[in-house]
């Protein structure tokens, strides 16, 4: 059937019908093993004051009428992120979620206005622990859907080797030839001089506008992604701080960030954190990055300063966001994000 033929339509329906049961017993299993490793399943309200602070997340607002008609802004969350930390502020120490979020602005072969994000987070915990995590969910998914390899369209990949670890330094230089640490000083921040400098003498192409963040994100995604989670998965690990806004610095070197992403058949399937408790510095950071918002869309979010202070009292802990849509895409082979969504956003 055509993408055209709306997805109600019962042939269409039936050739999604078995990618969406595999989508089921792929959800049954994740959450088996959830409580066999001790996370509680929680339900995190979607309606919230903020939806996120991120430059380039773009929400979905409304208004809350009071009792007297008074009209409030209000958002859907892009991510579940601020409720669940402060459930971790509340004495929580495992949960998890099967959450739907919004973003707008997005609709493609993999991206949905409105998905699933399955997230996670554990207490006292280092963040390569969510590494281990993520292999685990993703080999048995695969399991769950009869799949001996994640596919996206040519690509696949073996969802039973462990991942390949690499920083992004590493991988900048092995793919672009970028020597991204030059870009930076000694406390993270960034020179787009230097990394301007570097993609012009390669022979990439940059606008005279481009901000450090802009020229790092275009490598990322021209140069970088496309060779990663080839035939086994890769952990791309160790971001700049600068592209790592609610992470903590890592203790070795503060130019870089506990932040790591997990990479299947070239598609990102999964963020993950040391979570920043710092809530003078994630406020600096948030203000950043509505800064940069406000810049380049001409629009900003609220800050959540409920959240901002829960953070002075949320224990150490490390986080993790996975796109549950993208992992049934992958352990099917279904070609598009909405095969996998049992009733998929009808755009006007």
């Amino acid at each position: 059937m055509t993408s055209t033929t709306p997805w109600w339509d019962k042939n269409r329906h039936a050739d999604r019908r078995p990618l969406l049961l595999a989508r089921n017993r792929i959800q049954a299993q994740v959450r088996a093993w959830l409580m066999a490793e001790g996370f509680v399943e929680v339900d995190p309200v979607a309606l919230q004051v903020s939806p996120g602070n991120e430059a380039h997340l773009h929400a979905f607002a409304t208004q809350a009428l009071s009792e007297d008609g008074q009209p409030h802004p209000m958002y859907l969350h892009t991510s579940p992120e601020f409720a669940m930390k402060k459930l971790l502020a509340a004495g929580e120490t495992r949960i998890a979620a099967f959450a739907h979020v919004w973003r707008n602005r997005e609709r493609g072969g993999l991206h949905s206005p409105e998905f699933t994000m399955l997230e996670w987070y554990r207490t006292a915990t280092d963040y390569t622990v969510l590494m281990e995590d993520c292999a685990a969910l993703v080999a048995l998914s695969a399991r769950a859907a009869g799949s001996p390899l994640l596919r996206y369209r040519d690509r696949t990949c073996d969802p039973f080797t462990p991942p390949e670890r690499l920083s992004v330094v590493e991988a900048f230089a092995r793919y672009a030839g970028i020597d991204l640490l030059a870009t930076m000083d000694a406390a993270g921040r960034p020179n787009a001089a230097a990394l301007r400098g570097q993609m012009q003498a390669l022979g990439l192409r940059v606008a005279s506008d481009d901000t450090w963040s802009d020229m790092m994100s275009a490598v990322l995604v021209t140069l970088v992604e496309p060779h990663l989670g080839q035939g086994r998965m890769t952990i791309l690990d160790r971001y700049p701080v600068a592209e790592a806004a609610l992470a903590r610095p890592s203790a070795d070197d503060l130019r870089v960030a506990e932040r790591f992403e997990l990479y299947a058949c070239g598609v990102e399937l999964a963020n993950g954190f040391g979570e920043l408790t710092n809530s003078a510095e994630q406020r600096r950071r948030f203000t950043a990055e509505m800064d940069e918002m406000e810049r380049v869309y001409g629009q900003r979010y609220p800050l959540d300063e409920d959240f901002l202070a829960a953070l002075s009292q949320m224990p150490p802990a490390s986080g993790i966001a996975l796109g549950f849509d993208r992992l049934v895409m992958l352990a099917t082979g279904a070609p598009r994000i909405d095969d996998v969504i049992w009733t998929p956003v009808a755009m006007p």
